[in-house]
């Protein structure tokens, strides 16, 4: 017997040749349904041969791969966007040379302040476009060193682990409040020459501090959402409401990490976290679904809008966990990756029934 044999099966019902007949000479076998293979399935199985066979760190590090960590330009949605922007800066620099030639037509003095003010339109231009090209860069590093790390504590690499600890602790080379961190490790790392244990101590010194900074935002974004939406009069505030705090908190999760994420950077951060629900199904590990549906259906028993109120909370704890994964500039080693019950323990406390 194969070994799974006893595994539910699907037919169509025209084959399995239901009304037996003598006229039934030649029957057809039926033929067995297979499900669709997900798309991500096989990305994940071979991101889970390189991580050890590490279920949730092959879905954070292919999500990277498909957001942060992904060429921009070498992509055909980024030809394209650059092939438009072209046309676009084209266009407009076409328009602003009439119109400083109209002004100049009108009075030479127009014709100065318009070129004046168009100076310094392209020279604001240039540092926004410089500061998203530094975000972007800074995010995709920050993808970079979560894949390095957790390669390097895998193979126990001690020059690559040292390195790459080296530059986590220049990522927050600015931030005073990791300075006695950053000291720690710079003087543990002549000492220890283990990669592992030196990766390790990194995480539990430098990066656990921004964890639980991390877990607070998102406890609270999940605490705001779920009281507005409980007495919100209409349902489009809620939408409104639930999408605003939701970016909120993709934002501040990833300047806590470390990265400045402007407009593009977002769409990349936001493109990873979209990625990572789709690969875990939207449940994060160690949650139970049992659990959500059943405090929100006992929630939904007291008040329809208290009930609402616990499903917009648990869809932005969701949110921010994901964030928090993929932004996370190192893999869980020495912990586990928290779940919905443990950033938002309320959402399930309120939802019990009292006596």
């Amino acid at each position: 017997m194969q070994p799974d044999s006893k595994r539910p099966r699907a037919f169509r019902l025209q084959d399995l040749n239901l009304e037996s007949s003598a006229e039934t000479e030649n029957p057809r076998a039926p033929v067995l349904i297979e499900p669709t293979r997900d798309p991500y399935e096989a990305e994940v199985e071979e991101a889970m041969a390189e991580a050890g066979g590490n279920a949730e760190e092959a879905a954070v590090e292919v999500a990277q791969k498909k957001g942060l960590a992904r060429p921009w330009l070498l992509s055909w949605g980024g030809l394209f966007w650059s092939a438009a922007g072209g046309l676009v800066t084209l266009s407009f620099g076409l328009w602003l040379n009439h119109l400083v030639d109209d002004l100049f037509a009108q009075a030479p003095l127009l014709g100065a302040v318009g070129l004046g003010l168009a100076a310094l339109a392209g020279l604001a231009l240039l540092v926004l476009a410089g500061r998203e090209a530094a975000g972007v860069l800074r995010q995709s590093r920050i993808a970079e060193l979560h894949i390095g790390l957790a390669k390097a504590r895998e193979t126990d690499d001690f020059k690559d682990a040292r390195r790459l600890v080296q530059e986590l602790s220049a990522l927050y080379a600015a931030r005073a409040e990791t300075a006695l961190a950053r000291d720690q490790l710079r003087e543990l790392a002549h000492d220890i020459v283990d990669g592992r244990d030196l990766i390790d101590i990194a995480e539990r010194t430098l990066i656990h501090p921004l964890d639980l900074e991390v877990r607070r935002e998102i406890a609270s974004a999940a605490k705001r959402v779920s009281m507005v939406t409980a007495i919100a009069p209409r349902a489009i505030i809620d939408v409104v409401f639930v999408i605003a705090q939701a970016i909120r908190l993709i934002r501040r999760i990833s300047t806590i990490y470390g990265g400045r994420p402007g407009l593009l950077g977002f769409l990349k951060v936001l493109r990873s976290i979209g990625a990572h629900i789709a690969i875990t199904g939207g449940m994060a590990a160690g949650d139970s679904i049992v659990q959500q549906v059943l405090g929100h259906g006992i929630a939904a028993k007291l008040s329809a809008r208290l009930g609402e109120g616990v499903l917009n909370g648990l869809l932005t704890a969701r949110v921010g966990l994901s964030a928090m994964a993929v932004c996370r500039p190192m893999p869980y080693a020495v912990g586990r990756a928290p779940g919905v019950r443990d950033v938002a323990p309320f959402l399930f406390s309120k939802a019990e029934p009292k006596g």
